[in-house]
């Protein structure tokens, strides 16, 4: 079976429009991938720097999977929240990334959007602290279902990761 090995870092965000954030993470792999170690989801901490241009996570990510096939290769989708004075946590984006299939380190920069309501829903929301969020993530990472979306940037979630791949030579794949 071939390996693949994703060792890295969840390093932060930047560019938010506010500060105390968290970020909840997971790799989603095709029918075809079997995880062997490691977690496949997790949550950050909330980080409330002083400067809110860039909020610092450091959350490790060690995951190894198994495959026989590199269809379905590994995304890594993240969600970022804001956690409000009160303690509310309140979406403030989605994203998703390829993890490379290159082996070695990579810096990837993961730019975050959130649904967008009408006018009405929008003005609720900051009063309340509630947003639009998806029934089902899966949306975040199909990219026919995410276009039909009306849409808003949020900021960029920045990750570090190596990739190590084994054994795939003996299925006829050249990396």
């Amino acid at each position: 079976m071939a390996e693949v090995h994703i060792v890295g870092t969840l390093t932060g965000a930047s560019d938010f429009p506010s500060s105390r954030l968290s970020c909840r993470w997971k790799i989603v792999a095709g029918t075809g991938w079997r995880l062997l170690e490691g977690d496949a989801a997790g949550v950050t901490q909330v980080d409330a720097p002083e400067d809110s241009r860039f909020t610092v996570w450091s959350h490790p990510i060690d995951i190894h999977y198994g495959t026989r096939a590199v269809t379905g290769w590994p995304k890594l989708q993240v969600q970022v929240f804001r956690r409000d004075w009160r303690g509310r946590d309140e979406l403030y984006g989605y994203g998703f990334t390829h993890i490379p299939s290159t082996p070695g380190d990579h810096t990837l920069a993961i730019p975050t959007w959130r649904p967008v309501l009408s006018f009405w829903d929008e003005l609720s929301s900051s009063i309340f602290g509630t947003a639009a969020v998806l029934k089902n993530t899966d949306v975040v990472h199909a990219p026919a279902d995410r276009f039909r979306l009306t849409t808003r940037s949020m900021g960029t979630v920045h990750v570090e990761v190596g990739v190590v791949l084994r054994n795939f030579e003996g299925y006829g794949v050249a990396m």
